[in-house]
C-alpha cells in the first residue's frame, strides 16, 4: 500500500497538510458506491447481535454474564438456527463498522489536504460531536454504545495520520501487539476462572439479579437511566478491553482506502478478492474453532477471529456488489442506509427498545418462551424500517436527520 511522496513528514497537530493526493484514487467530489453498501450492511449487522441484547433478561446487563452475545448451537432447530445466526454477526460487523470509520477518517483527511486546511482542525468538532452524542445515546437509550470509543480513537488515529508513513505502519502494528496481548491476558484470566470452578465442584455464575431483569420488564424509563448512570463504568469496560483493537481497525480503513480498495476498476477487485479469500479463508476456521472451544475463547472468538472474518465480508460485499450491472430495490435500500448510517444506527436501538422493554411492548418478558423466532423477526422488521425509511427519507433531504444536525453544528 503505497502513499505519495508529498505527503508531508511529520506535521504537528494544526498545521496544513499538503498531500496531492490521499484520496484513494477517488475525486473530492465523486462517492465511492460500495463505502454507502458496506456501511448500510455493517449497520443492519451490528443489529444481529445488539437485538439478542435486548431480547434477553437483563438486556444490556446480561452481557456482562456473557450469556446474551456468543454464539451456541443447541440440539435443536430452534438453537442450531439462532446459533448460526449469531456466528455470523457476533463482532463481525462491529468491526467492519470500525475498519469504515477508518475509512470517513481518510477521506476527510483527504479533503484537508486537498483544500490545504489544517489537521486535525474541524476534525476534531466532528469528534467532539460524536462523543457528545454518542453520551446521549448511552445515557437515554443503549449501554453500549460503540460512538463514545470511536471518538476517542478518532482523535489519536487523526494526530497520528500527521505523521511519517513509516510511523504510521510502526503504531498501527503496535496497537495490535497490545490487543494481541491483552487478548491473550484476559483468555487466560477466563479460562482460569472457569478452571477454579470446576475444581471447586462449582459452576461458573451466569444468573442475573432478578432486580435487573425486573427493571428491564417493568421498570420506569428513569430507572433505566439511573442504572446506565450507577453503573457506568462496568457498562463501558467494552472500549477500554478493545482500544487498541480499534485503533489497528482505524488503521487497517486509512491503508485499505489509500490502497484503492473500494475503488470499481481491475485494482480494486483485485485488492477485494484477496479480502475475501484470506479473510474468511483465515479467519472462519480460527472463530469456529474458538467457539467450538467453549465459553473460554469466547473473547478470542469476538475480538480475535471475528475482525479476520469482517475483512473477509468486506471483500466478499465488494466482488458481490462488482457482478451488479443494475443496482436494485436491496442495494438502493443499503445505500441509503448507508448515507444515514448514524441516524439509523441511533433508531435501531430506540426501535428496540420500546419493542422489548417493559416502557413498551415489553416483548423480551410475553415471549420469553417462544424460542429465537420472535428475535429474528424484530431485526427483520426493524431492517425493513430503516430501509424504506432510510429511502423515503433521502427523497426529500440530501442527508439524514443526525448527519444534518451536525453539519449545521459544525458550520456553526
Amino acid at each position: 500500500m503505497t502513499e505519495t511522496q508529498t505527503q508531508t513528514r511529520g506535521n504537528p497537530p494544526g498545521t496544513a497538510v499538503t498531500a496531492t493526493s490521499v484520496s484513494g484514487g477517488v475525486g473530492q467530489a465523486g462517492r465511492l458506491p460500495l463505502l454507502d453498501v458496506l456501511r448500510g450492511v455493517a449497520i443492519l449487522g451490528t443489529l444481529m447481535t445488539n437485538v439478542w441484547i435486548f431480547a434477553a433478561p437483563g438486556a444490556e446487563w446480561g452481557v456482562l454474564n456473557g450469556n446474551v452475545t456468543s454464539a451456541s448451537f443447541g440440539g435443536s432447530w430452534a438453537g442450531t438456527v439462532e446459533g448460526v445466526f449469531r456466528f455470523l454477526a457476533d463482532g463481525k460487523f462491529l468491526s467492519m463498522l470500525t475498519i469504515l470509520f477508518g475509512v470517513g477518517l481518510a477521506i476527510q483527511f483527504g479533503s484537508a489536504a486537498k483544500r490545504g486546511r489544517p489537521w486535525p482542525g474541524r476534525y476534531k468538532w466532528r469528534a467532539l460531536f460524536l462523543f457528545v452524542e454518542g453520551t446521549v445515546h448511552f445515557v437515554l437509550v443503549f449501554a453500549w454504545d460503540v460512538l463514545m470509543g470511536y471518538a476517542v480513537v478518532a482523535l489519536l488515529v487523526a494526530w497520528q495520520l500527521t505523521r511519517t508513513a513509516r510511523t504510521q505502519r510502526v503504531l498501527m502494528w503496535v496497537a495490535g501487539g497490545v490487543h494481541g496481548l491483552m487478548l491473550g491476558l484476559l483468555t487466560l484470566a477466563a479460562v482460569a476462572g472457569r478452571g477454579s470452578n470446576a475444581d471447586a465442584g462449582s459452576a461458573p455464575t451466569s444468573g442475573i439479579n432478578p432486580r435487573v431483569v425486573d427493571l428491564y420488564a417493568n421498570g420506569s424509563y428513569l430507572d433505566q437511566i439511573a442504572f446506565r448512570l450507577q453503573n457506568a463504568i462496568a457498562l463501558r469496560l467494552e472500549p477500554v478491553i478493545s482500544f487498541a483493537l480499534l485503533v489497528l481497525l482505524f488503521h487497517l480503513g486509512v491503508r485499505l482506502y489509500r490502497a484503492g480498495a473500494f475503488r470499481p476498476d481491475a485494482h480494486g477487485r483485485r485488492i477485494r478478492r484477496r479480502m475475501c479469500g484470506w479473510g474468511l479463508g483465515l479467519g472462519i476456521p480460527l472463530n469456529v474453532a474458538a467457539v467450538a472451544a467453549g465459553p473460554g475463547l469466547a473473547m478470542v472468538a469476538r475480538y480475535g477471529a471475528a475482525p479476520v472474518v469482517a475483512i473477509g465480508y468486506i471483500g466478499l460485499i465488494g466482488l458481490i456488489v462488482d457482478r451488479v450491472r443494475r443496482p436494485g430495490p436491496l442495494t438502493a435500500g443499503l445505500t441509503a442506509v448507508g448515507r444515514t448510517a448514524l441516524s439509523c444506527y441511533v433508531l435501531q436501538n430506540v426501535l428496540c427498545v420500546l419493542a422489548c422493554y417493559g416502557l413498551g411492548l415489553g416483548l423480551a418478558a410475553r415471549w420469553a418462551d417462544h424460542g429465537p423466532w420472535w428475535v429474528l423477526g424484530l431485526w427483520a422488521t426493524v431492517c425493513a424500517v430503516l430501509v424504506s425509511g432510510a429511502r423515503l427519507w433521502l427523497r426529500r433531504f440530501e442527508h439524514g436527520p443526525l448527519e444534518s444536525v451536525q453539519k449545521r453544528l459544525l458550520r456553526s
